[in-house]
């Protein structure tokens, strides 16, 4: 009888980054990226000659005021968007040598994502929106639902497995967020803005539980925030301005 713990071995590996590859001193590596929109007079360069390296084992804080690029930047990090010019390695692989498809695919085993909002499924419960990429994948859905519940679980919602959306609070809801996002073991854990719709106290739980249980010595964890009352959760904070890295802080978290 197959058991949770043996649930990754049927999870179909093309494009998994075995951890033999991934045993490196950046999980990201950025060099000389700039981002282009548009073109002619209409021409607006969003990004300039970003060097950026994310180290695995660490929950990065991408930080800065409105507009200065940081969502581009992590939108070509996790493969949503092409670089105009530059490199960018993710988990040793160089993105821009991947086609369309092998982008998507390469994304959906290697990359998570947790987003402001949470973009669940109205219809589906907790324990069946945690489990959607590994259904998606092509699990078994009485295996993915158990592995979902299990990551559930670790969140503190091993009670709200059948829940709704509507019957979980915001704070619950993306808690459901993060299940979904770390249910297929990914490598990189990009969360964009995952507290500005919660009060303080829900906003400082989600942060407690990606730093518990999303960093580990294997993955990155990279945060876009304007939330300053979650810095002390980083280990380090990279500040953008107008395009630019302007600074690459080491944190002591707590």
């Amino acid at each position: 009888m197959q058991t949770v713990e043996s649930f990754a071995d049927v999870f179909d590996s093309e494009f998994r980054v075995p951890d033999s590859e991934t045993d490196q001193p950046s999980m990201v590596t950025c060099r000389a990226v700039a981002k282009e929109f548009g073109s002619g007079e209409t021409r607006i360069q969003v990004l300039h000659g970003i060097d950026l390296d994310i180290p695995p084992g660490e929950l990065a804080l991408l930080v800065g005021p409105s507009g200065c690029g940081k969502t581009t930047l992590i939108s070509i990090i996790a493969g949503l968007l092409d670089a105009t010019s530059g490199n960018v390695a993710v988990l040793g692989q160089d993105l821009g040598e991947m086609r369309g498809p092998q982008k998507v695919r390469f994304r959906g085993r290697n990359i998570g994502f947790v987003f402001q909002q949470y973009n669940l499924l109205p219809a589906l419960t907790a324990a069946e929106n945690a489990a959607v990429p590994l259904l998606i994948a092509g699990w078994k859905r009485k295996l993915a639902i158990a592995k979902a519940a299990e990551l559930l679980e670790q969140v503190g919602l091993g009670n709200r497995l059948k829940a709704l959306p509507n019957q979980l609070s915001g704070g619950q809801q993306q808690r459901v967020a993060i299940a979904r996002a770390l249910v297929h073991e990914p490598k990189l854990l990009v969360c964009d803005e995952p507290t500005a719709a919660l009060d303080a106290q829900s906003g400082q739980t989600v942060l407690e539980l990606i730093r518990t249980v999303a960093v580990r010595e294997d993955r990155a964890v990279i945060v876009v925030t304007h939330d300053s009352r979650i810095f002390h959760f980083g280990d380090r904070m990279i500040t953008m301005g107008d395009g630019r890295i302007e600074s690459v802080q080491t944190l002591n978290h707590v």
